[in-house]
């Protein structure tokens, strides 16, 4: 049987954590509710956030990888950029989705029946930027930032100066998927974002690996970029579910950099 935790970060905003503790967030207004990213796929989500909260709700997906997107069949409105649909699918395949669940210390907990039902996207609605979306008293908006995948997105939660970024920038970011796009085009879609969002924001929100992030973040991601292009970098190899990466700056765990430093990129060297 699988189980979710929850905690309320503030008036507005629950984070949720799922079995790989990836974290989710349901954004409420005075009308109605939105879910940010449905996990793994594994537990009723559904049944869980309706336990939360009893307005209407609507699902937006930063991005469509398998922690992230596998439990949007439950809900009725979701929202996923069509670039990512081709991850979705590729995703939806169940070996995959056991095979990353296996990592998780809490997977031999997992019943066949916790598993939620294989589904098409084909009810998506796209999501883009400049999408606005208002829950009453509580604004939310979107931002294109194409890098960990093509159709990954930022989403700010105005009225709370926040910046949830799913896995388009944290502190272990990952860039090195065959459909990532090289280091250079991450850059340019770091730049676009801090641009239309700096000074809108005072934290940022994680996904995975800690809580939230300072707003600096960004601008320490961008900094690894830079050191990357001119080589001023560690190095260390990487190995996740059967690829080989790099990460650029040395860490002491996946969100602590020994230098001290904000941010990190894993990436491929042939694509810079």
């Amino acid at each position: 049987m699988v189980n979710f935790i929850s905690e309320k970060i503030s008036p507005t905003v629950t984070r949720i954590h799922g079995i790989t503790d990836e974290q989710m967030y349901l954004i409420e207004g005075n009308n109605r509710a939105a879910l940010i990213d449905t996990g793994s796929g594994v537990g009723s989500l559904r049944t869980y956030v309706e336990g939360l909260t009893d307005k209407p709700i609507f699902v937006l997906l930063t991005h469509g990888h398998v922690d992230h997107a596998m439990g949007a069949p439950e809900f009725d409105t979701v929202y996923m950029s069509r670039k990512d649909r081709y991850i979705y699918e590729d995703h939806c395949n169940m070996q995959l989705r056991r095979e990353y669940l296996s990592q998780s210390p809490a997977f031999p907990a997992v019943e066949e029946q916790d598993y939620i039902p294989l589904a098409p996207c084909d009810s998506f609605h796209d999501l883009k930027e400049g999408d606005v979306f208002d829950l009453g008293g509580i604004t939310i908006e979107i931002f294109d930032c194409p890098g960990h995948t093509l159709g990954s997105v930022a989403i700010l939660l105005r009225e709370e100066r926040t910046l949830i970024t799913g896995d388009a920038c944290n502190t272990f970011t990952f860039l090195f998927d065959w459909y990532s796009t090289d280091i250079t085009t991450y850059e340019k879609s770091l730049r676009h974002l801090l641009s239309h969002t700096e000074g809108a924001f005072d934290r940022i929100y994680l996904s995975h690996r800690g809580s939230d992030a300072p707003k600096e973040l960004i601008r320490g991601v961008l900094q690894v970029c830079e050191d990357i292009k001119s080589g001023r970098t560690d190095d260390i190899p990487f190995h996740f579910m059967g690829q080989s990466a790099c990460i650029a700056k040395a860490i002491l765990t996946e969100d602590v950099r020994s230098d001290g430093g904000i941010g990190n990129i894993v990436y491929s060297k042939d694509k810079i």
